[in-house]
């Protein structure tokens, strides 16, 4: 379940403000550019430039591990599941193997909050035509996911959410990649 889209303070409206209006001045596309970023528990609203999204919040790269994407390539090619496993693990041994597919079912089962590589890449793709397309360009907001409640059910709350905000801070309802919004 995504996050829901948020309602600002007065100081954190100004904070978004400021990164609109830096936005609006860039006069080209590059990683200094600004991404909101919201954490509702802590009533706190950063502004993180692009360049260092990743390491404030990183996405979750279990899924694109090299045994895994290697054993789905054997897999599309036509071979058995069981043999491409074997392929793998000849390829990069049993231990690298069995370590990929336990951390990737540790972020499964452990809820990462939906913050992917392939939601971080389309982050990114989106922002950057959204700055050259020549429409009013779109500022990310990420609403962190809060976490589970110790003893309550472990079932997660909800994914991070992301959300394309105009200049004038409304919500986009759908980022449009080549289109204006």
């Amino acid at each position: 379940m995504p996050a829901e889209p948020p309602t600002f303070s007065p100081g954190q409206l100004s904070r978004a403000r400021a990164a609109a209006h830096g936005l609006s001045q860039a006069r080209e596309w590059s990683g200094q550019l600004p991404v909101l970023l919201l954490n509702r528990c802590w009533l706190r609203l950063t502004v993180v430039p692009l360049e260092r999204l990743a390491l404030e919040l990183p996405p979750d790269l279990s899924r694109e591990a090299p045994e895994l994407e290697h054993w789905r390539a054997l897999v599309e090619a036509g071979h058995p599941p069981w043999q491409a496993q074997q392929l793998c693990w000849l390829e990069y041994g049993a231990e690298a193997c069995q370590l990929a597919l336990r951390r990737y079912w540790n972020a499964r089962e452990n809820h990462s909050p939906g913050w992917t590589l392939e939601r971080y890449l389309d982050l990114v793709a989106t922002y950057r035509q959204s700055f050259i397309s020549g429409c009013p360009r779109l500022l990310p907001l990420i609403v962190l996911a809060r976490p589970a409640v110790a003893g309550a059910d472990p079932a997660p709350v909800e994914d991070h959410g992301l959300f394309w905000l105009r200049p004038d801070l409304t919500i986009v309802e759908r980022a449009m990649r080549h289109t204006c919004a």
